[in-house]
């Protein structure tokens, strides 16, 4: 094997062995503490510039499989592990993890001492690095190059990952395996536009499963647009970046609303708040893993949430007679969710959808629904 290098902007170098693309990427490093669905964290277009540092000491003991993947290919800039799996032991796994990254030209550090890298990155922050696993790479030419790279602070990269033309989504859930049992799909009752700034799968299978037709658009399309289509409701994507430079879409968010009911979920939260006339700020290391807890004020209960973001949006900087805070949390109270106090719309900074993570809040697409059947009776 090879060498993989990880340079970050600080100076820090960390060593281990190259077991991916012979490449060189660029990007802000972070953390994810997930236990499992890598594949998941892999192809979430949320991770567009960003290397991923996986917390679960091994990774790849069971192989990927098409129907995991929430996105047509991986996002993930470069991925750094502690022990990567010489054995992918799986009924589903059609091809070992760290062949699908290669094939998609992703490099990967094996061995490297993630709870060290983890520590750091918890004290001083994410930080801009270079993943080299180019043979005979210089690591202080990999510190310099990690410091002139672009900030995540003030990046439009959900124009990067969005669709470039509207489609239609219809596939609702599936069972992983005979023993799981899923409720029926419902008949298709409602239209559902939904603006793609990075969209998960997992979010249009249970738009579909809850009987939704689902029309992609992208980031940048017009209010007109999205109305003509005569939707009964528009949904706000999940995606990467700041969300402070997409002014357009926040524009065009801002003359939707009153009009159809709207639900957002993670830069779709945060471009609501923005259009409601919040303001956003930059996470020291944001929330990236499946285990955060979040506290719904509407019935007292604690959910376990699924997440993965890098900014937040500041609950003081929205109006309280105009905006409802209906979620925070637990870990570091900063603002997971709200809604308008008469107006048809809500929306959450984390991940409902899961892929991978618990299915404690699921029920926020039943209240899309519900939102959207309470609109069309008037």
């Amino acid at each position: 094997m090879s060498k993989a290098i990880l340079a970050l902007e600080d100076g820090s170098v960390f060593e281990g062995c190259s077991i991916g693309a012979p490449v060189e990427r660029a990007g802000e490093v972070v953390f994810n503490t997930a236990i499992t669905g890598y594949q998941e964290i892999f192809t979430d277009p949320s991770y567009a510039g960003q290397i991923v540092v996986l917390t679960n000491p091994q990774i790849g003991n069971y192989g990927t499989t098409p129907e995991d993947s929430e996105a047509p290919r991986p996002y993930i800039e470069g991925l750094v592990v502690r022990d990567f799996s010489p054995v992918a032991s799986n009924w589903r796994s059609r091809l070992p993890a760290d062949e699908f990254l290669k094939q998609y030209g992703i490099p990967i550090a094996n061995g490297i001492d993630t709870r060290a890298l983890v520590r750091r990155i918890r004290n001083y922050g994410a930080m801009r690095g270079v993943l080299s696993c180019v043979p005979g790479a210089d690591p202080q030419q990999l510190v310099e190059k990690a410091r002139r790279i672009p900030p995540m602070a003030g990046l439009d990269l959900a124009s990067r990952v969005t669709t470039p033309q509207p489609y239609e989504w219809n596939q609702g859930l599936e069972p992983c395996s005979p023993s799981e049992h899923l409720p029926p799909t419902r008949p298709r009752r409602f239209h559902v536009v939904a603006y793609d700034f990075g969209i998960k799968r997992n979010i249009l299978r249970l738009l579909a499963h809850f009987g939704c037709r689902v029309t992609l658009v992208p980031a940048h399309t017009s209010a007109n647009d999205v109305l003509g289509l005569r939707p009964d409701g528009v949904f706000l994507s999940n995606g990467p970046g700041d969300p402070e430079p997409l002014t357009g879409p926040i524009g065009e968010i801002r003359k939707l609303l009153g009009k159809k009911p709207i639900f957002g979920i993670c830069l779709g939260h945060q471009l609501l708040g923005l259009a409601l006339g919040g303001k956003s700020f930059k996470l020291k290391f944001g929330h990236h893993g499946a285990n955060h807890p979040v506290i719904n004020y509407r019935t007292g209960r604690v959910e376990i949430t699924s997440q993965n973001h890098g900014f937040a949006i500041d609950p003081d900087s929205l109006k309280p007679s105009e905006v409802e805070i209906t979620h925070m949390n637990l870990n570091d109270h900063t603002l997971e969710g709200f809604r308008h106090r008469w107006l048809p719309v809500f929306c959450v900074q984390y991940h409902p959808e899961a892929a991978p993570g618990p299915h404690d809040s699921r029920y926020l697409f039943e209240e899309f629904i519900a939102l959207m059947e309470q609109h069309r009776q008037g």
